[in-house]
């Protein structure tokens, strides 16, 4: 995903948190869902049109994010520094 935007296009990443349950909240009357034990972490990356997604448990969150800067580290190498247009002051005109 990172090749195929190196020099054109983006990357959006998103971390939520997700309890497990996919379905939507029972209506009011309904047996609520349990409380989960222990909360994930949903994450989803897109670029374009495809779009892929993971889900990583809380206590390998930290694990997963340093995985994820070092693979950062290494594609940003793509990137071009923008030049800084310098403006004339008012007092020098």
């Amino acid at each position: 995903m990172f090749q195929k935007s190196r020099y054109s296009g983006t990357v959006t990443l998103c971390f939520k948190r997700f309890d497990g349950h996919e379905r939507p909240k029972p209506r009011e009357g309904k047996k609520p869902l349990p409380e989960p034990e222990e909360y994930l972490c949903l994450i989803r990356a897109k670029c374009g049109s495809k779009t892929i997604s993971t889900v990583v448990p809380s206590k390998d969150v930290s694990k997963f994010q340093m995985a994820y800067s070092t693979l950062l580290k290494g594609n940003l190498d793509g990137l071009k520094k923008t030049k800084k247009v310098k403006t004339k002051s008012k007092a020098t005109q």
